[in-house]
């Protein structure tokens, strides 16, 4: 078996062509340049949604790590296949995209999994998962020098983001990391119930208030389909340092189709230090 794990949704989410690939991604980082730059970032949350769609908002996340040399990106995302228990991490090797293999930081991955039993390695829910690979445009392209620790959340328990986060914040600790958690908004609302839905979120990430996120969620699941994978980042992040959260971006589907009737939110956060 490679331990490559081949992508799933290039040439359908977006492009197998490199060339274009980087291009469209160039494209998303150099229109977002009004965003402020924010200093000592600790973790981002982006969407994972086709690259025409998302890429425009993730981004705005992404832009905070251009000139930064980043030793580890650990990325965060649920599973939208597979049920499980816990968190799915691929194990060894690498993900591959048109824009090059994102390498595995397996000592990171192995300190992660010695530190809590919520973390175990398995692959099979990683293989259709879209979530983590969305992210891989953006990495390529900022940080490409970076290993990456793929982590996909199964059932999202209040539990396993409390066991996450402590273990992101236990591991991450005085190393060279970014926490990036990946998900989407609320699903196929109108355009005004969409923007309400997602309306709790963004405050939420703005007062960096993982808690209440957390009972937000516990309240309705359907406000973001990653929001445990977002808590859990947001929990790990404060715990590496960091003192505030922004919310960069959002938008929605419709912006880019023009179809107000059903649409799908999107975010870009960044967390950081002082």
């Amino acid at each position: 078996m490679s331990d490559i794990r081949p992508a799933a949704v290039a040439g359908s989410w977006y492009s197998a062509n490199a060339e274009q690939l980087a291009g469209e991604v160039d494209g998303y980082l150099e229109a977002a340049a009004a965003t402020p730059s924010v200093p000592n970032v600790v973790g981002l949350i982006a969407p994972h949604a086709g690259l025409m769609y998302s890429g425009p908002v993730a981004a705005h996340a992404y832009r905070q790590l251009r000139d930064r040399t980043i030793d580890t990106l650990v990325i965060v995302g649920p599973s939208h296949f597979v049920a499980f228990d816990g968190v799915a991490f691929y194990g060894r090797g690498g993900f591959a995209s048109p824009l090059g293999v994102a390498e595995i930081d397996d000592a990171f991955a192995s300190d992660l999994m010695a530190a809590t039993a919520v973390i175990h390695e398995d692959r099979g829910p990683h293989r259709r998962e879209h979530s983590l690979e969305m992210q891989l445009p953006f990495v390529r392209r900022v940080a490409p020098q970076a290993r990456i620790v793929p982590l996909l959340v199964g059932h999202q328990t209040e539990a396993t983001a409390t066991a996450l986060s402590d273990a992101l914040g236990k591991v991450g600790r005085n190393k060279s990391v970014v926490l990036i958690a990946s998900t989407d908004l609320s699903h196929y609302e109108n355009a005004t119930t969409a923007r309400a839905l997602d309306t709790v979120v963004l405050h939420q990430v703005e007062k960096f208030d993982p808690d209440g996120l957390q009972a937000a969620l516990l309240n309705n699941p359907q406000h973001a389909c990653g929001g445990g994978p977002a808590v859990a980042v947001m929990r790990a992040a404060r715990a590496l340092g960091a003192t505030r959260s922004a919310v960069l971006n959002y938008a929605d589907s419709g912006d880019v189709s023009g179809d107000k009737s059903s649409v799908v939110g999107y975010m870009a956060a960044a967390m950081s230090a002082a």
